[in-house]
């Protein structure tokens, strides 16, 4: 397991928006643009405070969710939302939003015009990833009733749905999320940490993170 450990949280956060902005600087010498693509939640707002004034040619940068929860932008729970207010501002205001919520009244409807703009960013350049205490990654859920379409499929989105969840997702799969180039999975706290561990001596089925763990840097902080 590719851990790092960090002497506090604001270290790790500065650290790792750090990688990001060189990882995208890096494929932007190379290719005519890059994807990055980022998780919703809590975790992820100070990576991306710190983030947004990186000094890159955002204006060649995709940047995308890796999963959606189905509310307006509007919502208090749309990720959507905490992209643009932490993330798509200062510099990396000139990035470009691919979006993976449309107007369409359920996940499934919406899947169609979805999977057409994510296949232009494909394969994703750059992944961040957060995990639940569940084990779940993106909006992979255990238990959900599309887990085995998301862990073993070949689509690249899955709509989802999950005990816990209160409202209809829709996800990356592990098929899009293990070809990115560069992967990232952070997580704060022992219990994360004790739960990643864990999630790395069971099946995808049971702990859906283990499906990107290997080749996935994973960093934490208590």
């Amino acid at each position: 397991m590719n851990l790092i450990e960090y002497a506090d949280g604001e270290m790790m956060m500065i650290s790792l928006a750090n990688i990001l902005a060189g990882e995208l600087r890096q494929t932007l010498q190379t290719q005519d643009f890059a994807s990055f693509a980022v998780p919703g939640g809590t975790t992820p707002g100070p990576i991306f405070d710190n983030l947004c004034s990186a000094n890159l040619d955002w204006a060649r940068v995709h940047v995308l969710l890796t999963d959606e929860r189905w509310v307006p932008e509007s919502s208090d729970r749309s990720n959507t939302r905490l992209v643009r207010q932490r993330l798509l501002t200062d510099r990396a205001g000139e990035a470009q939003y691919v979006p993976l919520r449309n107007d369409a009244a359920t996940p499934e409807d919406g899947l169609p015009a979805l999977r057409e703009g994510l296949a232009a960013v494909l394969p994703l350049s750059v992944v961040l990833l957060g995990m639940g205490a569940d084990m779940h990654t993106a909006s992979i859920f255990p238990g959900a009733d599309q887990l085995d379409l998301a862990l073993q499929g070949s689509d690249t989105l899955v709509a989802m749905r999950a005990p816990g969840a209160p409202e209809p997702r829709i996800t990356l799969s592990a098929h899009v999320l293990r070809k990115a180039m560069n992967r990232h999975l952070v997580i704060l706290g022992r219990d994360k940490r004790e739960a990643v561990e864990r999630a790395a001596t069971l099946t995808p089925e049971e702990a859906p993170v283990a499906a990107i763990l290997p080749g996935t840097t994973i960093h934490w902080a208590e």
